[in-house]
């Protein structure tokens, strides 16, 4: 379905065009002064400077081509020159009904359906997952439903950190604490064991353990670096106990992800990406795209148009030791290589923003990517506790992030069981539901760039601008359905009959706006778009619900009309929330 107001653009731009003008001065927008009118033009102060002539005299001969329009209701040419409009009520209860009717609500999908690989979660295996994973797992998260929702085919890719230094300090403390292990002994010959020598909770404690430790010890720092660099060039026992450790590792990280509601396509990370990296070291020097300076190999990516310094990046240490940059570039080929993306997205704290410059910038010039392949990076901001600072527990550690979700089911369950008479099996279910919305909603509804303020009492709220305040609104909808059905008959949709007051009217409105919502959140992959459409469409539909009497209404067709517009206005809501990455219980 077209959106509604393309339709309305359609219609202005025919009535201009009648009047003798560009129909190109036809767009129409939503009004900023919805208490006096629905959509306004405001082309003909634009066309005034063309056609020398007053805007006002342009729009009044505007208006008198839209007499016998059958989408527009009333309008009016209010001076300097400004066209506004209400639409007309049956032609609203009829795209009302062609929503009901469409697959997807009427939302367009993409002609030609992008391959887009989205990299976000990038957690480092061997530590438990903490508050600074929360945005670029939920953002992420909902970047790729909406756009799958809009019929693109998305890859979500964890890129866990699983290559680095922190695996070598591993196998050191470990060899440390169980020297007798057959991994460290060189003339072993066996198949190593099947069952890790470690639990998940052990693991946890080793690294920062083994971190601390080096930090304080040089030997051991040394012994640490060695055995990074023996593991990475294919030692067999290191080899197996990096194995034991992703399958630990891999395993939790998918519990606690689930928790979230969030699930990657792709399970890679940066071991991946070094089978890719001798030959493109070798393709980069013999091109002549990197060269060595002070004995490190770099790409120079400095443009003359730049306003601030940005270094060269960095492919080989002067040690020949690789970095992220490196990683980063083979992992594009592997992706190219196996994928062909149109774009790839990368979901990571906004401060990483100079070394994605840098990464982007290197992969065009030496023709890592095609041409065409869009790269993009969606910088997040910092969580961050009321005192400003970013968010810990109470005794100033990180948080990690399964305490945060069971802290705020917890507040969710105290909610529910002082209002509900329901059993705890069903109250823990629902806190359980209810909490992961007040944690999604409360990080989404702020534009991802900016830092916010994670306030624990303001985001569990049922009232505001929040996620139970709109699961509320969704099961109040559902309530009354189940009601219906029980009292009635089963509720029928595409049957919205012309409004015949203004809060009926108005939720017609935001319910006509959801193709437009959700193609601005898919075009600048803006979740927050969609947070603010659906704050709008809860506040009208509790509007129209205070009041009408939709159950008590005698009128049977008005009540069946008012039952199938809450069918499609429920629809809505549950592709919105699906979108942002949660979903609405049965009752609260």
């Amino acid at each position: 379905m077209k959106k509604l107001a393309d339709m309305l653009s359609a219609e202005l731009g025919n009535a201009f065009e009648a009047a003798g003008y560009d129909p190109k001065y036809g767009k129409v927008t939503l009004s900023n002064r919805p208490d006096l009118c629905e959509y306004q033009c405001n082309g003909a102060m634009a066309a005034a400077k063309e056609y020398h002539k007053a805007p006002f005299m342009i729009a009044d001969d505007v208006v008198n081509q839209l007499k016998e329009s059958t989408l527009i209701a009333e309008v009016e040419s209010v001076k300097p020159g400004f066209i506004n409009m209400k639409v007309n009520a049956e032609f609203l209860a009829e795209y009302m009904n062609g929503m009901s009717s469409e697959e997807s609500l009427g939302f367009e999908k993409a002609e030609n359906p992008k391959t887009i690989i989205i990299d976000y979660g990038g957690a480092n295996v061997a530590k438990p997952l903490h508050v600074g994973h929360l945005r670029t797992a939920i953002i992420g998260e909902s970047v790729k439903r909406i756009a799958r929702f809009a019929g693109d085919q998305v890859i979500g890719d964890v890129h866990l950190g699983d290559w680095g230094y922190q695996m070598g300090l591993i196998i050191t403390e470990l060899k440390k604490r169980k020297p007798e292990l057959p991994y460290f002994d060189e003339a072993f010959e066996g198949e190593y064991p099947e069952e890790a020598p470690f639990t998940i909770d052990e693991l946890e404690e080793i690294y920062p353990t083994a971190s601390a430790y080096a930090k304080e010890h040089e030997e051991y720092k040394e012994e640490a670096l060695h055995a990074t660099y023996l593991l990475q060039n294919g030692h067999k026992g290191y080899t197996a106990i990096w194995n034991h450790i992703m399958r630990v590792s891999v395993a939790d990280l998918k519990k606690n992800y689930a928790n979230l509601n969030v699930e990657f396509d792709l399970w890679k990370g940066e071991s991946d990406a070094q089978p890719y990296i001798p030959d493109m070291v070798e393709y980069l020097k013999k091109e002549g795209y990197a060269h060595y300076d002070d004995g490190a190999l770099v790409i120079d990516v400095k443009e003359e148009t730049d306003t601030k310094e940005i270094p060269p990046c960095m492919i080989l240490k002067s040690d020949g030791a690789s970095l992220y940059g490196t990683t980063d570039l083979a992992t594009l080929i592997e992706r190219e290589k196996l994928y062909h993306p149109d774009e790839v997205v990368y979901v990571v704290d906004k401060r990483q923003e100079l070394h994605f410059v840098q990464v982007f910038r290197s992969a065009r010039k030496a023709h890592i990517v095609r041409d065409d392949t869009k790269l993009q990076f969606i910088g997040f901001g910092t969580m961050n506790g009321k005192d400003g600072k970013p968010f810990k527990t109470r005794e100033g550690g990180v948080m990690r992030l399964e305490s945060l979700i069971g802290d705020i089911e917890e507040r969710m369950y105290g909610k529910i069981m002082e209002n509900r008479a329901i059993s705890e099996e069903e109250a823990r279910k629902t806190a359980k539901i209810v909490g992961l919305s007040a944690i999604k909603y409360g990080d989404l509804s702020n534009q991802a760039s900016k830092d916010y303020v994670f306030d624990v009492d303001r985001f569990t709220s049922a009232e505001g601008n929040t996620g139970p305040y709109i699961l509320y609104t969704v099961v109040r909808i559902k309530s009354i359905l189940n009601k219906y059905k029980e009292a009635k008959s089963e509720p029928v949709k595409g049957i919205v009959k012309s409004a015949q007051a203004e809060s009926e009217k108005n939720l017609m409105l935001e319910l006509a706006r959801f193709n437009e919502a959700i193609e601005n959140a898919y075009t600048e992959k803006a979740p927050h778009k969609i947070c603010a459409y659906v704050y709008e469409l809860a506040n009208a539909f509790n509007r129209f619900y205070h009041e009408t009497k939709i159950l008590a209404e005698e009128n049977e067709e008005r009540q069946a009309s008012f039952i199938s517009m809450l069918l499609l206005t429920k629809e809505v809501f549950e592709a919105c929330i699906d979108m942002l990455g949660f979903e609405a219980p049965e009752r609260m």
